[in-house]
């Protein structure tokens, strides 16, 4: 490997956008961060503004840079990571934004995934796609801009519109409209791309009437995505691995093989099990997608994701005024006497239920309940959810339990109550590497890739080290009897909404 230079990390996330500079052996030398503001137009509706997620980019890096006084010339190589399902459209000509973007947590097009279901066209898109008719995804998203922005209408008209996921517009701007493109794994999270021959899928093009031309060319994860211009940090930077968020913190977890599982659990929690070169079809109602393809390797997933977890903390810190700051959750939580049941919809149930109009609920609320009660309760529910996508992968890959292990990562995985609570109610043995920022370690290790300074996935896996595990401390009877208790909670909450 060589080790020259450093890597510029972008990761541009749900609440956030992030940059980092590490070292070849994927230490962070410095990071910053920059929260934006979300908007709820409506109920279901969750929105970004893409000017503000361009500037907040921009100005986290331009902050390390100026932190550690590192000059762009050190800069070997940059990596982008990024939310995946969320969609911006913008006009070419004027690089505007023609409306907000639209992001993974909006329901708004609910109605119309149910059309596409009772049309039973639900086989049609999953074998292509290995996804689930949901709103989560972008396709009913950028039919749903097309046909109700009149910006949007008029750019089409004008053969001036362009759209994509948010790799895709932070490309777009950071090459000066030189590069339109996005990765594998962006493009598998669409409903429009044939994961099986790795294409633009022209039959799901037609059936949600998008022109194929207003997309992105897609790439591999590690490749040559164009050059960020000079006028933005004072030098060009080449721009060599992208990968969306869930699939960069797969390859930061060094999780390479065959049926190993990493959970993230950030804005929402997403766990992802790599099946290999075996594209695995789920009948547990988990999605199939694309883990990677790097240096011609092209591995799949299987992929459960809950919609809210960071956001449960956010609501207990931010609506609540529980807590002053998010970390203070767990010595909160550590002083609860009385168990009561929270049901963490927001924005409805992910996997396994995927149940876009349900709404979250606390239950086994008495007059001693405190808000230490309802902390504990709300991050065990996300454990909770987690074996709930945990049991499904068992069941699709008719694995035993105690093969397993799980790398966890995102800011959440610091909670040591929960991770032990989530070992305990998995029964299996948790795993938290020294750096807990894969994500953006991730999309740094595909640049890297792409650049020379690694030659493969071999001198990415040397890299992974475990900081703290966390192993089963009840037997498999109690976790077993917590966790029925959820699933009738959450069932009940099905059958009653």
């Amino acid at each position: 490997m060589s080790l020259n230079g450093y890597i510029l990390s972008i990761d541009q996330g749900t609440t956030s956008s992030r940059a980092l500079i590490l070292d070849h052996q994927g230490n962070i030398i410095v990071q910053k961060n920059y929260e934006f503001a979300q908007h709820f137009p409506h109920d279901g509706w969750v929105e970004h503004n893409p000017l503000e997620i361009l500037k907040t980019t921009k100005d986290a890096v331009n902050y390390i840079f100026n932190e550690k006084n590192i000059n762009p010339k050190e800069i070997s190589v940059a990596g982008i990571t990024n939310q995946r399902e969320t969609i911006v459209a913008w006009n070419k000509q004027t690089g505007q934004p023609v409306y907000n973007a639209i992001v993974w947590q909006d329901r708004r097009t609910e109605n119309f995934c149910e059309e596409l279901r009772n049309k039973k066209l639900t086989n049609l898109i999953q074998t292509k796609t290995g996804l689930l008719i949901d709103p989560y995804f972008s396709a009913t998203k950028i039919k749903w801009l097309i046909e109700n922005v009149d910006d949007a209408k008029i750019a089409l008209q004008e053969n001036n519109l362009l759209v994509g996921t948010i790799d895709t517009w932070l490309i777009w701007n950071f090459t000066k409209g030189n590069s339109h493109f996005t990765d594998v794994t962006n493009a598998s999270r669409t409903m429009l791309y044939n994961i099986n021959d790795d294409c633009w899928d022209d039959e799901l093009l037609d059936l949600f009437k998008i022109n194929k031309n207003i997309l992105p060319d897609v790439k591999n994860c590690a490749d040559d995505y164009g050059t960020i211009d000079q006028s933005f940090f004072g030098e060009k930077i080449q721009i060599g691995g992208v990968a969306g968020d869930q699939q960069a913190a797969t390859i930061g977890q060094a999780c390479f093989k065959e049926g190993m599982i990493k959970s993230t659990y950030g804005t929402g929690c997403f766990m992802l099990m790599n099946t290999g070169q075996n594209l695995v079809s789920s009948n547990s109602q988990l999605l199939s997608t694309t883990a990677f393809n790097i240096l011609g390797q092209k591995n799949f997933a299987l992929e459960g994701s809950i919609f809210n977890a960071g956001t449960v903390v956010q609501w207990m810190r931010d609506e609540m005024d529980f807590v002053n700051e998010a970390y203070e959750i767990e010595d909160l939580a550590h002083k609860s006497q009385n168990k009561v049941q929270f049901v963490p919809a927001f924005t409805g149930l992910g996997a396994p239920y995927w149940k876009s109009n349900v709404r979250g609920q606390i239950s086994g609320i008495t007059r001693n309940t405190s808000k230490s009660d309802i902390a504990l309760a709300a991050l065990k529910s996300i454990c909770f959810q987690t074996r709930d996508l945990f049991e499904c992968l068992l069941k699709d890959t008719a694995l035993n339990r105690n093969k397993f292990s799980l790398r966890v990562d995102g800011g959440m995985s610091k909670n040591n109550l929960m991770m032990q609570f989530l070992s305990n109610i998995l029964q299996v043995k948790i795993e938290r590497p020294v750096n807990q920022e894969s994500t953006a370690v991730g999309a740094a290790y595909l640049a890297g890739i792409q650049s020379g300074m690694y030659k493969g996935v071999a001198d990415v896996e040397k890299l992974w080290k475990t900081e703290r595990t966390f192993d089963p401390n009840i037997s498999l009877d109690q976790a077993d009897q917590e966790y029925d208790e959820w699933l009738k909670t959450i069932k009940g909450l099905i059958n009653n909404g």
